[in-house]
């Protein structure tokens, strides 16, 4: 038996002394990484925010087994936010819909949830009416017509199935209720809210495909209406990437147990706990690349050594060599090797010991 078959759901309950130590260390931490961030200046925290959507659209699209390219992501969300970055990439309609989804959730973290947002999300996510090959209900319900949904995993001929949803002739009465809830500003605490929101969302799965990236979705803005702040600093999709076994098991076992979901909420909190200890790479990083432009302001660098050098502060994969440059800069290997023989010179960049065209470069850290 299925949570949504108990005879009181979805009246959850939780045990608040279980909880009130994790609760009381997550809200005074997520208060202090607001509070540096705020103390950060205009430019920063954008920075800031800009490196962590772009981190959660990735990850998110990634506990799914999609992998999006970070440069058109990173691309399209500047690019929605009116953001000078310079070097900006040309993102797909499919990377653009998935940022559109993001943002419109964290941005409009103080928009009620309604049906035609939902939708709207759904359609943003597959702008082709398609699945991989499969095609969906876009913008609308599930209707089960190929069978019951189910969560499966396994080969093919040895499936297992982890969870089967409601049926779909529930689906309008258990999403009225849900948005009811969650669009309600007295309900729970916020954090409570925020994992309440996620499993309940999951456990209705009321989409052909992309609950798991609505729910998180879903969670993102619960969080950002616990702020009151449309910027992000800590990714939960990051984090529930990290703990992608973790999460599947405490979720498969809550919506087959009963609708005490203490446990779920203590991982929950876990989870955003360890999301924002996370931020402290995004928040060094940040500050790493304002003392390297602070410490070379008064230098001039055209726009090829700019995209590079930001992109080596923010933590270029691999090794950085001329044939790199040349395709990061989109330029000749020539022009390439000019631009990485000017900052040689001007001890911005150090070669690595290896000679030829194997040569790789990288920052000369600041003394």
């Amino acid at each position: 038996m299925y949570i949504y078959e108990l005879k009181d759901w979805p009246h959850f309950r939780w045990n608040e002394k279980r909880l009130s130590k994790s609760l009381t260390l997550v809200s005074h931490k997520q208060g202090r990484l607001m509070g540096r961030m705020e103390g950060l200046g205009f430019k920063l925290r954008a920075e800031a925010s800009l490196q962590t959507l772009t981190e959660d659209v990735v990850k998110s699209s990634e506990i799914e087994g999609e992998f999006l390219d970070r440069e058109q992501v990173s691309s399209s969300i500047a690019r929605r936010l009116a953001m000078d970055v310079g070097g900006l990439t040309q993102a797909d309609r499919h990377v653009d819909g998935v940022v559109e989804m993001v943002l419109d959730a964290t941005q409009g973290y103080d928009i009620p949830l309604t049906e035609e947002r939902l939708f709207a999300w759904h359609s943003a996510l597959f702008p082709a009416g398609r699945s991989g090959m499969a095609k969906i209900n876009v913008g609308a319900w599930r209707s089960d017509q190929s069978g019951p949904m189910q969560v499966i995993s396994g080969p093919f001929g040895r499936e297992r199935a982890h969870f089967q949803a409601p049926p779909a002739t529930r689906l309008k009465r258990e999403v009225e209720t849900f948005l009811e809830w969650h669009n309600c500003q007295e309900t729970h605490e916020r954090l409570i809210k925020a994992g309440i929101a996620h499993l309940w969302f999951v456990t209705i799965h009321p989409f052909d495909d992309g609950n798991g990236r609505i729910a998180r979705a879903i969670t993102d803005q619960t969080l950002a209406c616990s702020e009151k702040s449309a910027q992000r600093f800590y990714s939960m999709s990051a984090q529930i990437l990290k703990e992608r076994s973790a999460y599947y098991d405490v979720l498969e076992s809550t919506q087959r147990g009963s609708l005490d979901i203490t446990p779920w909420l203590e991982w929950f909190l876990g989870c955003l706990d360890a999301a924002l200890g996370a931020a402290e790479t995004t928040l060094n990083a940040v500050l790493r690349k304002a003392s390297f432009w602070e410490t070379h302001s008064g230098e001039s660098f055209n726009v090829r050594q700019r995209i590079v050098l930001n992109l080596l502060i923010d933590g270029f994969q691999g090794k950085l060599t001329s044939s790199k440059w040349a395709k990061l800069g989109k330029c000749s290997q020539d022009t390439a090797l000019r631009d990485i023989d000017d900052l040689v010179r001007r001890n911005i960049l150090t070669r690595g010991a290896s000679g030829g065209r194997s040569t790789s470069y990288s920052i000369k850290e600041v003394e």
